[in-house]
């Protein structure tokens, strides 16, 4: 029996900088294909800067044709107006993706540094030292970009138990 390849996107969403990284598993067998960091220019109006986010997230799509993609959830923190902003950028990682027909999964930073790391509260050090370790022929430059490829294997991890539940609700309706 053959296991499926199946790629995945993962996306640290950012206003400045969103990451992302591609990654294919095979069963429990990761591989690194690629990872990068979408840039907008902060000079330019909030609605420029979030079609730049698209295009930019559009151009990896297709690109890389990913099978599924992966987005980590959005953390509130003291400053009202800076959630809202990640938020759209965030919403904007979410609906390129289903655009295209790829299904979206969310996970929690701390489910995705303690699946990577061991430790729901890691450094972002720590996540690109076993970004390493797990993918030895990623070449992550920034840590926007180590955050996406540790949220695609997340959702490499972690997928099998999602459709599992998605198929005991279906039966259970």
């Amino acid at each position: 029996m053959t296991l499926q390849t199946i790629r995945i996107l993962g996306l640290d969403p950012g206003l400045r900088n969103t990451g992302w990284g591609i990654i294919e598993a095979q069963g429990s067998r990761l591989s690194y294909v690629a990872c990068g960091t979408v840039h907008s220019d902060g000079s330019l109006s909030l609605a420029d800067r979030l079609r730049q986010l698209h295009d930019g997230i559009a151009s990896i799509v297709h690109a890389h044709m990913p099978d599924e993609a992966a987005v980590e959830e959005t953390f509130v923190n003291r400053d009202p107006q800076s959630t809202l902003k990640l938020g759209q950028a965030r919403g904007i990682a979410l609906l390129v993706p289903a655009l295209a027909g790829i299904p979206v999964a969310e996970y929690a930073a701390n489910l995705v540094k303690k699946t990577v790391v061991g430790a729901g509260h890691a450094q972002k050090t720590q996540v690109g030292m076993m970004i390493k370790v797990l993918l030895p022929r990623s070449d992550a430059s920034s840590p926007d970009a180590a955050d996406a490829l540790a949220v695609a294997i997340c959702h490499a991890q972690h997928r099998g138990s999602r459709q599992l539940a998605a198929n005991l609700k279906k039966v259970k309706a």
